[in-house]
């Protein structure tokens, strides 16, 4: 089973980002933010996680925001995706990743990450 564990933001500027998200949507950090990662969670209640991201690509020309998908087996939703219509996206992946990164249809990246519920 899939569900939607991050909305993954791309931005210039972590710290000005979460200033602005915090403030627009009353969440709060997960945990102490680096540099060019933070969580964000709802302040009160239940709600989506936002990861927000530092990336060097413009707006205006490349897709700078994703989902981040978290799978229990993810090999299988994998497979199960790929079968529904999406394609496996070529990426240079960290040792050790915990995700595969793949396109819908229509060519829009998102991320299959391996995360027990």
């Amino acid at each position: 089973m899939l569900r939607i564990g991050s909305i993954v933001w791309g931005v210039k500027d972590v710290p000005r980002a979460m200033a602005f998200w915090c403030a627009a949507l009353n969440y709060k950090p997960l945990r102490e933010p680096s540099a060019d990662w933070a969580i964000l969670v709802p302040a009160e209640g239940q709600g989506q996680q936002m990861a927000i991201t530092v990336v060097s690509s413009d707006a205006a020309t490349h897709q700078r925001h994703h989902l981040d998908l978290y799978a229990s087996d993810r090999e299988a939703e994998v497979e199960r995706l790929l079968a529904l219509g999406a394609r496996r996206v070529d990426w240079r992946y960290p040792e050790g990743a915990d995700y595969v990164v793949l396109a819908d249809p229509d060519e829009n990246t998102f991320c299959v990450v391996e995360k027990q519920a």
